[in-house]
Parts: structure tokens; C-alpha cells; sequence
């Protein structure tokens, strides 16, 4: 499994983009996708929302469980993935790709957030 260099993540699993304009994409991990199984219902939070960072703000549901979504930042989001609420699996194909879950214009970034690097040694045990 290889997690993309460009990336942050968060102990909960979920990666964050680069700032394009001030907003980040967040999305889920191939190691959560792996562990939760085929995803088969995302809830993802709605354009205006607030999150806050470490808080729940959605559900994914899978054949194996239904799982908290956690922001990794504080923010509002600005975007949503309709393409996953219509296909959750896309979480599992591409979760760095087009299983991205919604888009969030930052306010504030916790400094918890690890590199690629540090995320694989994290999830390696």
C-alpha cells in the first residue's frame, strides 16, 4: 500500500489535500477502505457545514460495519462528492482518487497531522 507523498493524514484515517485557494479534499485512507470493507453508503456532510477537527461529521456503512467520518481540520465545507453518495464503492477503488468525500475551506489546521511517511509507520503497527 502506498500513501501518496503530497498528502496529510490523520490518526482517524483520513488524508488531506494541499490548499487550492484556501480549500483542502479530504477523503478516507486505502488502509481504512481495507479495513472497513466494500463501502456500501456514505453520509457525507452538507456545503455550509461546519466541522471541526477530530469530530465526527458523516458515517460510511460496508458490509463489515458503519464507521464515523472524521474531519482532520476545522473548517466549512465547501463541496461534497456527489459521485460517491451515488457510488460508495468508489471509496474502495479510488480512495485517493475519485473517492474523495467533500471539500472544506480551513480555518484551522491541527499540527497532529503526519506525512506519508509517518502515517505508513503509524498504521504498521
Amino acid at each position: 500500500m502506498s500513501n501518496p507523498q503530497q498528502l496529510r493524514y490523520s490518526k482517524e484515517h483520513e488524508w488531506l489535500s494541499d490548499a487550492e485557494g484556501g480549500v483542502r479534499t479530504v477523503g478516507i485512507t486505502e488502509f481504512a477502505a481495507n479495513a472497513l470493507g466494500d463501502v456500501v453508503y456514505a453520509q457525507l456532510p452538507e456545503v455550509g457545514d461546519t466541522v471541526t477537527a477530530g469530530e465526527a461529521c458523516g458515517e460510511l456503512e460496508s458490509t463489515k460495519s458503519v464507521s464515523d467520518l472524521y474531519s482532520p481540520v476545522n473548517g466549512e465545507v465547501v463541496e461534497a462528492n456527489q459521485d460517491v453518495v451515488d457510488d460508495p464503492a468508489l471509496v474502495n477503488s479510488a480512495p485517493f482518487e475519485g473517492g474523495w468525500l467533500f471539500k472544506v475551506r480551513v480555518t484551522d489546521e491541527p499540527e497532529d497531522l503526519m506525512s506519508a511517511d509517518e502515517y505508513t509507520a503509524f498504521t504498521a503497527g
